[in-house]
């Protein structure tokens, strides 16, 4: 039967069992001693107060401090029993007063045929715009007044994803309930309908026998198995099999693809719990720094990639690592072979071929071989023999100097994005990266040639200390982060280092780092020189994916960051939009913002409670950790 999971989740639920009281008895004793003792003290302490005139308030404030600290040595210290339903921070803050005495907004649920909504891809709207390079599939978000101010539904019958690596291979056809691409890719593998569940064996359009295969392929061409490639971008990824192979290769993969014809393959390839997002390049620069890829794939994508002045591979350029790799498959690779099946003249597919061979050389990329369906090309590892090459031509020319990192609508240009200086032409521009997982922890070429302001390799040791410290905690305060299958698909919406994704990275889950357009430091690029994956984004917009995407959602000082900024509904209607049912939140923020969201919560029916910081309850920052609870559209909404 279509539901929940048998297993009620809770926003702070604690391990069971003897084991973790036996571990934690001793200090339990001494830290429960120590509490009870400061909070008799302070109530003896008021009660002696000689104001008569404040004794009864006095006295009630103190019964709430000694309630409370009761509370926190429950929640914060014994393993073997449930936590409290609610933290009382009235006594610690004056703002949950004031909250309290507003009635707390409530959001209803949307239509049940929002259930698909992506505000910033809508259809309709897309429609306003021209067709001319797919202009129309970009991100065209809704006004303020657009707005929708309720709660996106999941459709009628959805159950919780099949957990990894399972879910790498089925999906649940209520979840995503669009049958086309069974019939339109039936001869290409990509996906069967079987009773209640669609199956993906792994096939493409180039890789009819498997993606598994495909890469097998590649890797006879390059080293994919020594640690030097690491992330990776597919460019109309399809249900993105690809990515989904590569990720036993210890290579991530970033898939995307429009919302068009082929319905929800994005979405697809999410439920496979596969990062992807809806993209297109047209005519602006894809949301990634420079230099984020070691290596970038096609495969059969249809993109012109010789039109347009070569915009598009010169946009490809712009995001490839030096020494990176760009992989072609389909047309018009091996055209002699595959003319007839293509349906195309032999005249017609030479010409595009010898269109792309021409760009390629212009951004000076150097063709690796082309075996089979294969081609590989490699981009230089620096600039210095390729500005020789522009004095005798000039297309496409050198970029003036610029940020090559902005890219949240930016235009993209018709010229080529300068690598930073080097002093020989062995030298990696930008600096050479470890392989990985080395990668992980050394300091980023960004911070140690001191590319980001604010950021050097001390902030960057202290920062990795601190995410392993905060997620230590986190795992006290709810021991579901702890259990391998419980999440999958996870967003950090205000990543700044990766150090939350880094501190997770051996666990079977993978992390889209969110660097917020408006953030003070733009440690994206840092992101990718360790091996992590992310994109940009303003949260005063929707992001660029389905509802139900992630299974967690991690926040830090978010709401600080906006506060002025847009309304804060707004970000947390978006928040609700993305997250599955029985999906989990963790905010941190200042206290008087985490009572207002707590309020939010409340009408978004979210299940939640407030906790004081790793550091203890002194702290101005505070933790709200949130489930999102089950709920769907109605039976007869379909």
């Amino acid at each position: 039967m279509a539901g929940p999971t048998t297993s009620y989740y809770t926003p702070t639920s604690k391990p069971a069992g003897a084991g973790a009281a036996v571990h934690h008895l001793k200090k339990n004793i001494y830290l429960s001693c120590l509490i009870l003792f400061l909070c008799s003290f302070f109530y003896l302490f008021g009660s002696w107060q000689p104001h008569i005139a404040t004794t009864t308030s006095t006295v009630t404030s103190l019964r709430t401090t000694t309630v409370n600290c009761a509370a926190t040595t429950t929640a914060t210290y014994n393993a073997t029993t449930d936590p409290p339903k609610d933290l009382d921070f009235t006594v610690h803050h004056s703002a949950a007063t004031d909250a309290a005495a507003v009635a707390a907004k409530t959001y209803p649920p949307c239509a049940a045929t929002y259930s698909e909504y992506t505000p910033c891809q809508d259809q309709k709207r897309s429609l306003k715009f021209p067709r001319d390079r797919l202009i129309y599939r970009e991100r065209h978000c809704p006004e303020k007044d657009e707005l929708l101010k309720c709660r996106v539904p999941a459709p009628f019958g959805y159950k919780n994803p099949f957990k990894w690596p399972t879910s790498r291979d089925l999906a649940w056809y209520a979840n995503v309930p669009h049958k086309d691409l069974t019939v339109e890719k039936a001869v290409q593998n990509w996906i069967r309908f079987e009773g209640d569940r669609f199956r993906f064996p792994g096939g493409g359009t180039m890789f009819p026998n498997g993606a598994d295969a495909y890469i097998d392929d590649i890797g006879k061409l390059i080293n994919l198995n020594d640690g030097s490639i690491r992330t990776a971008i597919d460019t109309g990824c399809g249900v993105a099999s690809w990515g989904a192979y590569l990720l036993s290769r210890n290579i991530i993969a970033m898939s995307f693809a429009p919302r068009d014809t082929h319905e929800a393959q994005v979405q697809f390839a999410l439920e496979r719990g596969v990062p992807a997002l809806i993209g297109v390049i047209a005519s602006k620069r894809l949301p990634y720094p420079s230099r984020a890829f070691d290596m970038a794939h096609c495969s059969r994508c249809l993109i012109p990639w010789g039109q347009y002045d070569g915009v598009y591979l010169i946009e490809v350029d712009r995001v490839l690592r030096p020494g990176g790799y760009w992989i072609l498959s389909g047309p018009p690779i091996n055209w002699r072979n595959h003319w007839k099946g293509w349906e195309r003249t032999k005249d017609d597919l030479n010409e595009e071929q010898t269109q792309i061979e021409r760009v390629a050389k212009s951004l000076c990329w150097k063709k690796v071989v082309e075996k089979g369906d294969l081609s590989i090309w490699q981009k230089p590892i620096n600039h210095l023999n390729c500005k020789t090459n522009r004095k005798m031509t000039q297309n496409p020319p050198l970029c003036p100097v610029q940020n090559p990192d902005s890219a949240w609508y930016t235009d993209i240009e018709t010229c080529l994005t300068r690598l930073p200086e080097v002093s020989s032409s062995e030298e990696v521009a930008g600096g050479a990266i470890a392989n990985w997982p080395q990668r992980l922890d050394m300091v980023p070429p960004r911070i140690s040639s001191q590319s980001i302001e604010g950021v050097t390799p001390e902030v960057f040791q202290e920062n990795n200390l601190l995410w392993n410290k905060r997620i230590s905690y986190y795992k006290t305060v709810n021991n579901q982060l702890g259990q391998p299958d419980r999440y999958r698909n996870v967003l950090d919406m205000n990543a700044f280092l990766g150090g939350f994704a880094a501190s997770l990275v051996k666990d079977p889950l993978w992390v889209m780092n969110i660097v917020p357009v408006e953030a003070k430091a733009d440690t994206l690029g840092a992101i990718y020189e360790r091996g992590l994956i992310g994109t940009y984004q303003s949260w005063c917009e929707a992001m660029s994916t389905y509802p139900r995407t992630y299974d967690l959602i991690h926040a830090d000082s978010v709401f600080t960051l906006y506060k002025d900024r847009c309304e804060m509904e707004d970000i947390m209607l978006e928040m609700d939009r993305i997250l599955r049912p029985e999906g989990s939140l963790i905010i941190r923020d200042d206290v008087d913002l985490l009572v207002k969201i707590k309020r939010i919560a409340d009408g978004l029916n979210w299940e939640s409670q407030i906790v004081d910081h790793e550091d203890g309850p002194l702290e101005r920052e505070k933790l709200l950790f949130a489930v999102k609870l089950y709920w769907t559209s109605p039976a007869d909404s379909s």
